[in-house]
């Protein structure tokens, strides 16, 4: 079988899979992601069998086996996390979603999290905070990375290191919690990575936010 061929039944492994998942309303999130990523690691598996020389067949049976595990990282833990989540936090504007590379998200906005310029944790953000740490207790696996984020209000002196603050006492309030310090990366990003226009004041409290990115990492 050609390299040229190869490729093309890759793409098509890959497009099938996630067709097929998308297109089946009754697959949990869990059985979705088991199948875009057996799809999509029997098409890597196929172009990797056929640009070493291997059987694209057996490329395929290797990627698609490896793709699942990939795929089903997004448990049934993580989907009752998330609703969870959902739950705790309604009614708070804070986000719970999931994202693409299967990571619980939670957007956590300025009103209920920060005072403008302070670190400091709010009440509200306590509340927030609570269930989610003690759904990670027992949960030895979960790895977390906590990002900060400001408007640009300020020059980029003040904003930065406020970033990293605002990550760093959400990490500080979680590991009193009972959350191991050990599973949680933080970083700020100042206002280097906005997600509204800073050209108004409903634009820049969007701006102001700390995210919170829950994974369970792959087995080795």
């Amino acid at each position: 079988m050609n390299t040229h061929f190869t490729l093309r039944f890759g793409a098509c492994a890959i497009a099938s899979a996630a067709f097929f998942a998308s297109g089946c309303a009754e697959m949990s999130e869990r059985q979705r992601g088991t199948a875009v990523g057996g799809g999509v690691g029997a098409g890597v598996g196929a172009v990797l069998g056929g640009v070493t020389g291997g059987s694209s067949g057996t490329g395929a049976v290797i990627g698609g086996v490896l793709g699942a595990v990939a795929g089903n990282l997004w448990s049934k833990r993580m989907e009752d996390r998330r609703y969870a989540m959902e739950q705790a936090t309604r009614g708070t504007n804070v986000e719970v979603t999931r994202t693409a590379d299967n990571q619980l998200k939670l957007n956590i906005p300025n009103d209920i999290s920060f005072d403008t310029g302070s670190a400091a944790i709010k009440p509200q953000l306590r509340a927030v905070l609570d269930p989610f740490a003690s759904s990670l207790r027992d949960d030895p696996t979960a790895r977390l990375m906590i990002v900060g984020h400001t408007d640009n209000t300020g020059s980029e002196a003040i904003n930065n290191p406020l970033s990293v603050e605002r990550a760093r006492g959400v990490r500080d309030y979680l590991t009193t919690r009972g959350v191991a310090g050990a599973r949680v990366e933080t970083a700020g990003r100042g206002e280097r990575e906005p997600v509204a226009e800073n050209t108004t004041e409903a634009g820049r409290a969007k701006n102001r936010r700390v995210e919170i990115f829950l994974r369970e990492p792959a087995p080795a």
